[in-house]
């Protein structure tokens, strides 16, 4: 097995003379070519679980998917790989009777539905669409597929779809025209005439089926959120309202469909106020649960789990009360309860929710769970701290047990640096949490410079998780001790928490920020706070220009990746507009001050703190102009500052090269100023 031989040979060069593996520090080349595991699938039968791998191509500078499997019931079983060599995630699910495993690969030139026997036999190619397909869900009798592709909503088929791609590579004027309730662009990409519909492919005709049935045709909304009953008939699906933007405030609702096409979508409910996604169809397909989220969508609203009966139409909230965000959900495979993962206090735990009695018991309480599935009594997850990437465990009727390991060799080589929460008394006297990372070689006694990480979203969280692009570890590994504080506004904290921040981007997280900084100073005697720089993308990019003036006395540096510099230009170029309507409190043309309140452009002339800008041209979330404005305005001011400058990045850095490339930069400076 390659990837096994690989690992195999990378151990062997890193022993001594006496066979023993030694330590290194942990770097940014580690990270960008470690191996990830993701999307575990159990089979009916308890017996199997699939995977996707995802490893590093570092001379073409890109990531490489392949799916394996293993037989858990077989002491000493090796992981097999089932396809591999793939462009794309595989997304690989079981038939309901576990004989098949389908999945999505581009062996035939295009993205296609795969399909191979429980055993790894009998590969064979399941459909033969003319465009790619993004996502599929199967039928509970294995007979239907309803897939998601993208194509022009007027079209009657997948073939006018792509005779129009074609005729449109042969232009060569370039403009693009976009009209009332249409946005340019959205996240990396200027937006075309297409959206993701759902279509219908039968499985019970020989052969790989070459068309399909149109089941959302004349829709302007993208679906990426599915479901199709046991019988192949019905289908449900998630969708914001036809030709609006979804940069705009709208809120998604449910929808119904028969797969026949005999009918056109239905709404369900008239959910013009609450947002609604995440789909999960009961074992025994006579149930629907759903996360359903009430009022604007951008400030953290608490995710209700909702139970829809499906013959008589009833809906109920499943945990009334229960004060969760960001939501996944699965249902366990007798039905009577469900599993859902939730943030909170700086973990992402597993729970189990008793559907009779409402109540949430914990599964697993610490780290993050980053996905699950479950089976004949047989749950996998993936388990992820700040101290180890993700890896496959599984429960049972015992404890848990790791099942697959990703990147064992190295972390073997790369021993992680430890963690430890702390909390303290934040804003409005309300506690708060933060941890701190020791840095890599650590000794009593002495003293370390520090990297304060400052988390974005503003609606996320610096918790007990694993990061591929800001690793706390990385820092570690240059020798930098780690300060990360989860400030009002961060998710895992309750409703009330997490909105706090709404109108107040720059005060209330800001004093959680310095109170975290004062607490963890006075707690660990090693960080050196005359030699610290703060860190932040995104919103803690935008935390950083308005430290440069608000709080400068204990930094030696700063760095601002993709941060907002003018809050008030945001609002206008970001592709999602209702989003600084709603953090900032007001419609920015009707209530300007709400947009200038904590404007870090207004306060240029105070900046002291040099300050390293890095910003990635295809970034729509946080134009490019906002990180050149920052770099312009230190230029103007006269405060030392550099300009990392990626032409093919967006609003994350990607590509292996790019991020070493990366934390090549950030070290450097930080070196310079903390030395």
């Amino acid at each position: 097995m390659r990837i096994i031989a690989a690992a195999s040979l990378a151990l062997a060069l890193m022993t001594t003379a006496s066979g023993a593996a030694y330590a290194r520090p942990f770097t940014a080349k580690d990270l960008a070519t470690q191996e990830r595991i993701s999307d575990p699938r159990v089979s009916p039968d308890g017996r199997f679980v699939v995977w996707n791998l995802r490893t590093t191509d570092w001379d073409g500078n890109k990531g490489v998917n392949a799916l394996w499997r293993l037989d858990r019931t077989m002491a000493g079983a090796k992981p097999v790989v089932v396809s591999d060599d793939e462009k794309a995630p595989t997304a690989a699910r079981w038939s309901a009777d576990g004989k098949w495993l389908y999945f999505l690969s581009s062996k035939s030139g295009s993205r296609q539905v795969w399909r191979t026997a429980a055993d790894g036999t009998g590969k064979a190619q399941v459909t033969s669409l003319p465009l790619d397909i993004g996502h599929f869900e199967l039928s509970g009798d294995g007979r239907t597929l309803v897939v998601g592709v993208d194509v022009y909503p007027d079209c009657a088929d997948l073939a006018c779809t792509k005779t129009r791609d074609e005729a449109k590579a042969k232009e060569k004027a370039s403009g693009q025209t976009f009209v009332d309730g249409a946005l340019p662009r959205g996240w990396d990409s200027y937006q075309d005439d297409k959206f993701v519909g759902l279509f219908t492919v039968r499985l019970d005709t020989p052969g790989a089926p070459a068309d399909a049935i149109p089941l959302t045709k004349g829709l302007k909304a993208d679906i990426g959120d599915a479901t199709v009953s046991r019988d192949g008939r019905t289908a449900w699906y998630a969708a914001l309202p036809s030709g609006v933007s979804s940069g705009t405030g709208p809120v998604s609702s449910l929808y119904v469909v028969p797969t026949d096409g005999s009918a056109a979508p239905k709404a369900l409910g008239a959910a013009d106020k609450t947002s609604e996604g995440g789909l999960a169809l009961s074992p025994d397909g006579t149930k629907l649960a759903y996360v359903s989220e009430t009022g604007p969508v951008m400030i953290a609203q608490r995710s209700a789990i909702m139970v829809r009966d499906l013959k008589s139409g009833a809906v109920r909230e499943v945990a009334p009360g229960w004060d969760i965000h960001n939501v996944s959900l699965a249902w366990a495979a007798d039905g009577k309860r469900l599993l859902a993962t939730a943030p909170s206090l700086g973990q992402t735990k597993l729970f189990s929710i008793d559907l009779a009695s409402g109540k949430p018991s914990e599964l697993v309480s610490g780290g993050t769970v980053s996905g699950f599935d479950s089976a004949a009594g047989v749950t996998v997850y993936m388990g992820e701290s700040l101290t180890s990437p993700p890896q496959i465990q599984e429960l049972t009727s015992g404890a848990p047990r790791v099942l697959v390991e990703a990147a064992k060799t190295q972390m073997a080589e790369t021993p992680m640096a430890a963690a430890e929460q702390f909390s303290f008394s934040g804003w409005n006297g309300e506690t708060t949490y933060g941890y701190v990372i020791k840095p890599s070689g650590w000794e009593a006694g002495k003293k370390y410079p520090v990297a304060f990480l400052i988390h974005g979203g503003p609606h996320s969280s610096f918790g007990n998780a694993w990061s591929y692009r800001w690793n706390p570890q990385v820092w570690a590994g240059m020798g930098y001790a780690v300060v990360m504080v989860d400030f009002h506004g961060s998710t895992g904290y309750g409703t009330g928490f997490a909105q706090s921040i709404v109108g107040h981007w720059g005060d209330r997280p800001l004093e959680d920020l310095q109170k975290g900084w004062a607490a963890a100073l006075a707690k660990y005697d090693y960080l050196d706070g005359g030699r610290a720089c703060a860190l932040g993308g995104s919103y803690g990019g935008y935390m950083v220009a308005w430290i440069a003036s608000q709080w400068k006395e204990p930094w030696k540096c700063l760095v601002n990746h993709a941060g907002l510099f003018d809050t008030r230009g945001f609002a206008y170029s970001a592709d999602i507009p209702n989003f600084a309507e709603e953090q900032f409190g007001g419609l920015t043309w009707s209530d300007p001050a709400a947009a200038e309140r904590f404007n870090p452009s207004t306060h240029v002339k105070d900046w002291k703190v040099p300050m390293l800008v890095i910003h990635g041209a295809r970034d729509y979330r946080v134009p490019l102009d906002q990180g050149i404005s920052a770099y312009t305005a230190n230029q103007r001011v006269g405060v030392p500052t550099q300009y990392l400058h990626f032409p093919d990045e967006n609003h994350w850095v990607l590509k292996p090269q790019n991020s070493v490339q990366w934390y090549g930069a950030v070290e450097a400076w930080m070196k310079k100023y903390t030395k």
